[in-house]
């Protein structure tokens, strides 16, 4: 009575909680690239507070920012092309090598003799690092359909926000109780772990075969040409302002080189049969908007995250670990608004899902010259917290977008595009805001009134030093510098929520309105089946942006964005 009849007379089914083989090696295989993003996340932030000890055992204090700088340059320029191999022979194959190539830097670094040693080393570490960043990115978006990808991207976004708070205090506790070298020996476990479940757990689909003695082709000469006139072009923008003047002969060297190679990579990848960069992430609507979009993240993202901490210490007087709180803030919100903001693209779009995100952004950031000097320490908290659950609403959607608007064959070339594009932007951020912060302290400093000009430092890092030596100044001398910081900073972040309305013009100007979703299955995630139309009905190539991909609805439709088909490598 109180049961439904059994149909049939067949066996019984299998319970439904036991998880099926696929299911498993998919749950070992998201293990694994968190494992590996920690890898890249962690590097990025655990040798900061190490540096002292670094630089106390192998000198070169006047080059130490290159151990920043080379893993940066070597990770940008590589991204690109991580991306094309990947969709070329596979994303396994390439996370392998990249683990494996930071691996090797890692104990590389931990054996260096000297300070030129460990940023060579470095550039190595960074050379593995962009297939991490990259490849990780891909693979997240391949295993799971659109309605899940969030889900898994603020997995993803959570290493990261761990990391920027473990980082700092795991590389003190190594430099302080044990040795500076274990910040490196210590990836080559994780490092083993992460490779051991991916070799073992990850199934990629089935590629096309080819012709007896027929190899892919690959653009080494494009490839080389990226890494020439990107690192040619970052190398100006790191040390422009730093090591020589902007206007001085290295700086236009480095810049017209750039400019000569960057003209000669577009000729060359015109010519390239299977080019790294290929044209259409420039002609379709979609991936182009998103590019120019999260390259003005990467530029707005320099204010709290280089300036917030001196802001933090010099004007709030708080110490490196309260500092380093204020800015977490943003880091806790960002990943789970990261993960929600399906239930908000969902029903109204991805563009206008980012569009609410960066509008958000953008008055966050305008806020920030508001605060009261010198204010209390959860003022700039609380807008780091609104910070990053707009920025959440913001990264992420346009991130999915872009890998639902292709398939398998084209997915690791969009996405390293797009991170490609952010790294990019978040060099010129530095060079640019640099210069803002430069040139507001020369005038706070010039019209310093004579009693305390004498004595008074010239540039930001020796404000920071003397504002943190309480008897080099007098408390006059110690307030006006106080308030040239916050000066700095208010500068600083009106100039980020310009970024942030680039990329909100962006979007409202090149963004088509909605965005073009393949539809996923077996054909989709191989890359050898046509777009289908977001509504179920429509033909291939209906798609606004020209992409050959169909659109994608404003809303969820019963086989729409949010009814994905089944995930292709597990």
């Amino acid at each position: 009575m109180g049961g439904t009849a059994r149909r049939g007379t067949g066996p019984d089914p299998a319970p439904q909680a036991r998880p099926s083989p696929a299911a498993d090696r998919r749950g070992a295989v998201v293990a694994a690239l968190m494992l590996g993003m920690a890898l890249a996340a962690l590097d990025a932030t655990v040798i900061s507070t190490a540096v002292p000890q670094i630089v106390g055992d192998l000198g070169g204090f006047s080059v130490f920012s290159w151990l920043f700088s080379g893993y940066l340059l070597a990770v940008t320029v590589t991204l690109p092309v991580y991306g094309k191999l990947s969709d070329t022979f596979g994303r396994k194959p390439v996370l392998i090598a990249g683990i494996v190539v930071f691996l090797a830097g890692s104990l590389l670094c931990a054996a260096a003799w000297n300070m030129a040693a460990l940023i060579a080393f470095r550039i190595v570490q960074g050379l593995g690092g962009g297939a991490l960043q990259g490849t990780v990115q891909t693979i997240a978006a391949d295993l799971y359909p659109l309605k899940e990808r969030p889900r898994i991207q603020a997995r993803l976004s959570s290493v990261w926000a761990l990391s920027s708070v473990a980082g700092p205090a795991l590389g003190g506790l190594l430099a302080g109780y044990a040795d500076w070298r274990w910040i490196f020996l210590i990836n080559v476990p994780v490092g083993l772990l992460a490779l051991w479940l991916i070799a073992r757990h990850l199934r990629e689909p089935a590629r096309p075969e080819r012709a007896a003695g027929q190899w892919p082709r690959v653009d080494w000469a494009g490839a080389l040409g990226i890494f020439l006139s990107g690192g040619l072009l970052l190398t100006a923008l790191v040390q422009g302002g730093v090591a020589w003047p902007w206007l001085s002969a290295p700086s236009l060297a480095l810049l017209a080189a750039a400019a000569a190679g960057v003209a000669l990579t577009v000729r060359i990848e015109r010519r390239a049969a299977e080019p790294i960069i290929p044209g259409w992430v420039w002609r379709r609507r979609t991936i182009a908007a998103v590019n120019l979009s999260l390259g003005a993240l990467g530029l707005l993202m320099i204010a709290p995250t280089v300036f917030l901490p001196t802001y933090a210490q010099s004007v709030l007087g708080l110490g490196p670990i309260a500092a380093g709180f204020v800015l977490s803030a943003m880091t806790l919100s960002w990943p789970i608004t990261a993960a929600l903001s399906n239930r908000v693209y969902n029903r109204v779009g991805f563009r206008r899902c980012a569009v609410l995100g960066i509008s958000g952004a953008a008055l966050v950031l305008l806020a920030f010259p508001l605060l009261p000097y010198p204010g209390a320490a959860w003022q700039p908290a609380l807008l780091m917290l609104a910070l990053g659950a707009a920025l959440g609403l913001f990264q992420l959607p346009l991130i999915i977008g872009v890998q639902s608007s292709v398939g398998w064959a084209e997915r690791g070339t969009a996405t390293a595009s797009i991170l490609f594009c952010r790294q990019v932007g978040q060099s010129l951020g530095a060079a640019l805001f640099g210069a803002v912060a430069n040139l507001t302290l020369a005038d706070r400093l010039d019209r310093a009134p004579e009693e305390i000009r004498p004595g008074l430092p010239d540039d930001l890092d020796s404000v920071s030093h003397a504002l943190e030596d309480q008897d080099a100044l007098d408390d006059r001398a110690a307030d006006y510098l106080r308030r040239a910081v916050d000066a700095v900073t208010d500068h600083v972040y009106l100039g980020a929520a310009a970024a942030a309305v680039l990329a909100l013009l962006a979007l409202l100007l090149l963004a088509p309105r909605r965005f073009p979703v393949r539809q996923e299955g077996a054909d989709a995630e191989e890359g050898g089946g046509p777009a289908r139309d977001a509504e179920g009905g429509g033909p291939p190539g209906a798609g606004q942006d020209g992409t050959g991909t169909a659109r994608a609805g404003e809303g969820a439709t019963a086989t729409g964005p949010d009814r994905p088909g089944p995930a292709g490598p597990d």
